[in-house]
C-alpha cells in the first residue's frame, strides 16, 4: 500500500510534479539527490517495519500546506506501506499557496496542481476543519498513530520594538495578507484610508504587500481575490507607497523576479533616490558573487537613473533607513526613520540623522512566526519547534518519541516555497529509520478516528468536499469572466463541502 514502482503511472505523475516544482522554484535540484538517498534508506527498513507491523504505518500530518503534503508525498512514494492522514485546521488545503500568496501570482499558485495529484493518492487522506490544540490532542494522535509530523507553518508576524507600534494604523503584514488572501479567519473589512503608506522590510512579503497596496483593484480583477477584497482596494485613497529598508540594496531580499513585477502595472511609479544606492566592500562581493544580488541592483539602479513618470500612484523604494519610532497620539501620523550606514561587512550602523514621513498606515513586513503548539516544546525565541533532524526534542534535549516535524515550525520562515522538499525528505528520512522503536498505536483502524470526530462533533471535510468547493469557486469565477472566486465565510466553505449550501 502507498509504493511506488519504477515506471508506473504513479512515479510518472511524482516526475511530472518534480519537474513543476523545479521550474518554478530555485534550488531544488539538491532535493533530487536527496531524495535517491532516502528512497535507498526505505528499501533497507522495508524489512524492519515488516517486522514491527503487520500493518501499514499510521502517520498523522499536522498541516496541509506545501511542508505537509510534501512529507505525506515521500512517505506514499516509500517502500514502506503507509497510511497518512494530513490534518488541516481549514476546510481548504494548501496553506501558504492559499492563503498567502499574493493573488496576482498565478504562476506560484499553479504549484497546487502538483499538491493536488498527492492528495489524490490512495495512502493519503485529507481531514480538513481540525484543529490541532483543540479538536485533537498529542494523546488522541499517539491513540490513532504511530508517529505525527508537525507542519503547521507560520502564521504571525514577527514583531518590531518600536515606540508606536501598537497604534490604530500599524498592521502586521500577515493581517493584510490574510484578508486579500480571503483567510476565513481575517476580517472582512480593512481600513484603507491612508493616502500615504509605509512598508517596513526588504523581502519578498513587503514587496507584495506593497504591490497589493499601490496597484488599482481594477488590475486584481482578473485573479481569484474575493469580492470583498476587490470593493475594499476599490475604495483605497493611497497615492503614495514607501518601503523602508535597513540595510542597502546589496542586502535586499527581494528575488529579481518579485522586485521587476513592481514596474508591470500601468498606473504605478517605481521610484529610487540615487543617494539610496550605496555599496561597501561587502557589497560589491555580494554583487559579484551572485547572479540574484546582481540583477537586483542592477534594477535599482536603473530604477534611480530614469526620470520619474506621470503615473497616478507611486512606489517608492528606500534603502538605509532604519525604523526608530511610529508616530501619532491616537492614530499613525508618520513614521520616524534613522539613516543607517554600512559597516564595511555586510552590516549597518546608525547615524544619529533621524527623518519623518507623513504617513498615515504603517505596514510591517519584518518576518512571520509561528504559534506554539499544544503539548509540544517550543523555542520562543525562533519561533520553531527544537529538533534533530526533524525529530521533536523536549525540554531535557531528549526526543519526544513518534513526533516528528518539518517545514517552517522547524527551521523557521525561510527560504522559497519549493525548498520545503528538501526539508520534509530529512524528516522523513528520521521517521523512517526510528520504525523499529516506535510504540505501535492502540487504534490504528482508519476509521477510528473519524469515528472520534464526530463524536466530539467536529464537522471534518474530505478530499472530496474540497473538490467539491474548489470547483464551486471556479463555477463562480467564470460566471464572471473570471479565473475563480475564493469563498471566504468558513460556514458556507464548510456548507459547500458538505453537500449542503444552498444553491
Amino acid at each position: 500500500m502507498g509504493s511506488t514502482r519504477p515506471g508506473g503511472p504513479d512515479q510518472a505523475l511524482a516526475a511530472d510534479a518534480a519537474r513543476r516544482v523545479r521550474s518554478t522554484f530555485a534550488g531544488i535540484g539538491v532535493c533530487c539527490r536527496l531524495a535517491h538517498r532516502t528512497e535507498r534508506r526505505t528499501k533497507r527498513i522495508d524489512t524492519l517495519m515488516q517486522a514491527t507491523l503487520d500493518r501499514p504505518l499510521r502517520v498523522a500530518v499536522v498541516g496541509a500546506g506545501p511542508a505537509g503534503i510534501y512529507a505525506a508525498d515521500i512517505l506514499a512514494r516509500s517502500d514502506t506501506p503507509v497510511s497518512v492522514d494530513i490534518l488541516e485546521r481549514l476546510p481548504a488545503p494548501y496553506g501558504l499557496i492559499r492563503y498567502g500568496v499574493a493573488p496576482d501570482h498565478p504562476r506560484i499558485k499553479q504549484i497546487v496542481q502538483a499538491l493536488q495529484r498527492v492528495l489524490e493518492r490512495p495512502a493519503i487522506r485529507l481531514l480538513g476543519n481540525v484543529d490541532y490544540g483543540t479538536d485533537l490532542k498529542l494523546d488522541d494522535l499517539r491513540q490513532h498513530y504511530d508517529a505525527a509530523i508537525f507542519a503547521t507553518g507560520a502564521d504571525k508576524d514577527r514583531s518590531l520594538s518600536v515606540p508606536g507600534v501598537d497604534l490604530p494604523g500599524s498592521f502586521g503584514a500577515a493581517e493584510f495578507v490574510s484578508w486579500y488572501d480571503g483567510h476565513p479567519e481575517a476580517p472582512r473589512e480593512w481600513p484603507l484610508t491612508a493616502r500615504s503608506v509605509a512598508v517596513i522590510g526588504a523581502g519578498n512579503v513587503a514587496l507584495d504587500v506593497a504591490r497589493v497596496l499601490a496597484r488599482t483593484a481594477d488590475e486584481l480583477l482578473t485573479t481569484e481575490i474575493p469580492d470583498n477584497v476587490y470593493r475594499g482596494l476599490a475604495a483605497s485613497q493611497v497615492t503614495d507607497v514607501h518601503v523602508f529598508g535597513r540595510r542597502g540594496p546589496a542586502q535586499a531580499k527581494f528575488t529579481p523576479l518579485e522586485l521587476r513585477e513592481l514596474d508591470h502595472s500601468p498606473n504605478v511609479e517605481v521610484l529610487v533616490d540615487p543617494a539610496d544606492i550605496e555599496f561597501d566592500q561587502a557589497s560589491l562581493d555580494a554583487i559579484n558573487g551572485s547572479n540574484q544580488v546582481r540583477t537586483v541592483v542592477k534594477t535599482l539602479q536603473d530604477w534611480a537613473i530614469r526620470d520619474p513618470g506621470t503615473r497616478p500612484r507611486r512606489l517608492h523604494l528606500h534603502f538605509l533607513h532604519g525604523p526608530a519610532g511610529i508616530l501619532g497620539a491616537e492614530c499613525v501620523t508618520g513614521l520616524r526613520t534613522e539613516r543607517m550606514e554600512l559597516d564595511g561587512s555586510g552590516g549597518v550602523r546608525g547615524t544619529g540623522r533621524f527623518h519623518d514621513w507623513p504617513v498615515q498606515a504603517v505596514y510591517r513586513a519584518v518576518g512571520y512566526l509561528s504559534s506554539h503548539l499544544a503539548d509540544l516544546p517550543f523555542d520562543h525565541d525562533s519561533g520553531t519547534v527544537p529538533h534533530d533532524a526533524g525529530r521533536v526534542l523536549g525540554l531535557d534535549g531528549q526526543q519526544v518519541p513518534g513526533v516528528y516535524a518539518t517545514g517552517w515550525i522547524k527551521r523557521g520562515p525561510v527560504g522559497l516555497i519549493g525548498h520545503t522538499k528538501g526539508d520534509a525528505l530529512e524528516t522523513i528520512g528520521s521517521l523512517l529509520a526510528d520504525i523499529p522503536a516506535l510504540r505501535p498505536a492502540p487504534e490504528p483502524d482508519p476509521a477510528a478516528i473519524r469515528e472520534l470526530l464526530a463524536r466530539r462533533g467536529v464537522e471534518f471535510t474530505t478530499l472530496e468536499g474540497w473538490n467539491r468547493l474548489n470547483q464551486h469557486e471556479i463555477t463562480l469565477g467564470q460566471q464572471r469572466g473570471r479565473e475563480r472566486i475564493k469563498v471566504v465565510p468558513r460556514e458556507e466553505m464548510l456548507a459547500v463541502s458538505r453537500g449542503t449550501a444552498e444553491s
